[in-house]
């Protein structure tokens, strides 16, 4: 694995003056940076929301196409619920001070269907670190058939990614369960990622583990209980988890890949011109910031800003300390992007989509 340096000198007082004052609103209103009441409710709820559809499908109390979609879908957005707002803030550390809580909240990655280890490597490792530089960060290294950067290789079949890019963001959680994080883990052990003796065999036992645990209760036990045909329940399943894609895609998607988000290359000796907390604002973008609900189910990643500065701080806080950020990076000269609404922040990802397939 290359190693990519950030350069520290480059607004070093900005980085010490915004962890000071974060430091400082923490102390002043004695609260702590991990969650609270708030999370535990969050979690009841979308726990409930992923298990109770698919106890009804397990149970055989069902035997309406229409409400096995139904459930199937309410089940979907419980999944993109739990993983938004649950295990993503546990596998950061910022759930709870109590690692084992950690540890543990961030086994709900396991249960809907992905594998949380392989997940800290892609997101809290890769993406958070090396945010929209090629090669580095793979939420953006994609398929030949869809460009997320500027400086990747552009083919004939981008000029339409526009349009077709919501069939694969749908299809994204598909690839999760299945084959992804195989292929991943694969791909972190030739980066020297597993170092320990039998730790990479002991992962692949445990993806195929947590698999086959999740596909009992989500699909087997429906297909056996609904005394419906195959193929309807095996619909309903995908369009479950194309459901899911397409919420958490779009989530994401809109605080990176935007006209006005950088995409930096680091030079020939693997230096990024930008300290590693400008990297950040230049590479990320807020949006909907006056939207509560919408926040809430969300996890609080329309403060995508916030989330990468601070990963170690739960999501609760985020409105809080998103005005500390924004003010101090005013004062420090250094652009703070933010979309006043989430429609604004997809737009420009579809215009950037666009632009991205023909330059």
């Amino acid at each position: 694995m290359k190693h990519i340096k950030f350069e520290k000198k480059t607004n070093a007082e900005f980085s010490k003056t915004l962890h000071q004052r974060v430091n400082d609103y923490f102390r002043k209103t004695s609260k702590n940076r991990f969650g609270d009441w708030r999370m535990v409710i969050k979690t009841i709820f979308m726990l409930a929301l992923f298990f109770v559809p698919l106890a009804f499908l397990g149970s055989g109390m069902v035997s309406n196409p229409w409400a096995v979609f139904a459930l199937y879908i309410c089940s979907g957005l419980g999944m993109a619920g739990v993983g938004m707002g649950v295990m993503h803030d546990a596998i950061h550390g910022s759930y709870s001070k109590n690692p084992n809580i950690n540890r543990l909240m961030g086994y709900t990655m396991n249960l809907i269907g992905a594998n949380s280890n392989v997940w800290k490597i892609q997101h809290n490792v890769l993406h958070h670190t090396y945010t929209n530089i090629d090669h580095e960060n793979d939420d953006i290294n994609a398929p030949f058939f869809l460009r997320f950067s500027p400086n990747a290789k552009r083919y004939w079949i981008h000029r339409f990614q526009h349009f077709y890019i919501w069939i694969f963001y749908g299809l994204s959680t598909i690839s999760w369960i299945t084959l992804k994080d195989f292929v991943k883990a694969v791909r972190y052990k030739k980066m020297d990622f597993f170092k320990r003796k039998g730790e990479f065999g002991q992962l692949l036992m445990k993806i195929i583990g947590w698999k086959m645990l999740y596909y009992s209760y989500a699909l087997v036990l429906p297909l056996i209980m609904v005394p419906l045909p195959a193929y309807l329940v095996i619909l309903a399943f995908l369009s479950m988890h194309f459901v899911t894609g397409i919420c958490i895609s779009v989530v994401f998607q809109t605080a990176h890949i935007l006209p006005d988000t950088s995409f930096p290359q680091p030079n020939d000796k693997g230096m990024v011109e930008n300290d590693w907390t400008t990297h950040q604002l230049a590479t990320t973008s807020d949006y909907a910031p006056k939207s509560r609900i919408f926040s809430w189910l969300i996890g609080g990643l329309n403060f995508q800003i916030e989330h990468h500065l601070f990963p170690n701080i739960c999501h609760v806080h985020y409105r809080k300390i998103s005005k500390i950020v924004s003010d101090t990076a005013r004062e420090f000269q250094i652009p703070y992007l933010v979309k006043g609404t989430f429609f604004l922040a997809l737009w420009d990802h579809v215009k950037m989509l666009r632009q991205l397939g023909r330059a």
